[in-house]
């Protein structure tokens, strides 16, 4: 079971526990509730209470006011995270998900790239302006970070296709460079795919200002630009890994 999921049953739990003068734990209450309310993938599914009720003395005082019964208070708290313990129940991730996590984590030493992609599919479900925004950022971390490693000289007022040409210079990424038609289609592929993320963030992602009429992604909208980006993520490091232990040897 997701741990996540767990997390939230056992904060209901608390709660008809203190609803009905059962045992409760009012430090392991603020615990879980200081993880959840952290937690953007789901945040705008938390009760409300969850969020104003920092312990269980206010909880107390909120439930009363509810129902006079225990029976009444038990029927709140079910309906109450109905809607968020179906969302965590059904699995929405990729398998792909866990593999590109699997290759960012513990690899680097830039925690701040990590944080992207988890943020990105944090919010993916649930705000995909902002979903949008950490794709382009993880992508522009990931470019940044090769070239200082590979002491390629960038300015901070590059887009997305200028980081991405000098990345393409340091790992021999250019279409041009190769003679086998596939790898020129595929290599072609990822150039689209790079201009298109970075385009993507000024149009429907949240780190601009924009017209009152313009357009908001769609679920999948976020889906797609946050799968893209972190499998190019995840190429453009392993074939940097792939250089620099190459050159060790």
């Amino acid at each position: 079971m997701d741990s996540l999921l767990l997390d939230v049953e056992q904060i209901k739990n608390i709660l008809i526990a203190r609803a009905t003068n059962g045992p409760f734990d009012n430090l392991e209450y603020r615990d879980l509730r200081d993880k959840l309310i952290k937690t953007e993938r789901i945040r705008t599914l938390l009760p409300r209470f969850i969020i104003t009720c920092r312990g269980l003395t206010e909880f107390w005082g909120h439930i009363t006011d509810v129902s006079p019964t225990y029976k009444g208070r038990k029927e709140y708290l079910a309906k109450q995270f109905e809607s968020l313990l179906e969302y965590l129940e059904v699995d929405e991730s990729s398998p792909a998900d866990s593999i590109i996590t699997d290759s960012l984590n513990g690899k680097l030493d830039a925690t701040y790239i990590q944080e992207a992609w988890s943020k990105a599919l944090e919010r993916r479900e649930t705000d995909p302006e902002g979903a949008i925004t950490m794709a382009r950022t993880l992508l522009e971390s990931t470019c940044k970070f090769i070239m200082v490693k590979e002491e390629i000289k960038y300015e901070e007022k590059w887009e997305m296709p200028q980081l991405y040409k000098g990345v393409q210079s340091a790992l021999n990424l250019a279409p041009d460079n190769h003679t086998e038609e596939i790898f020129k289609q595929i290599l072609g592929g990822c150039s689209t795919v790079i201009h298109g993320l970075g385009s993507v963030r000024n149009k429907l992602g949240d780190a601009h200002g924009r017209k009152p009429k313009t357009i908001k992604p769609s679920k999948r909208h976020a889906q797609l630009t946050v799968n893209l980006a972190g499998a190019m993520a995840d190429f453009l490091f392993a074939t940097w890994e792939e250089k620099s232990e190459k050159h060790i040897k």
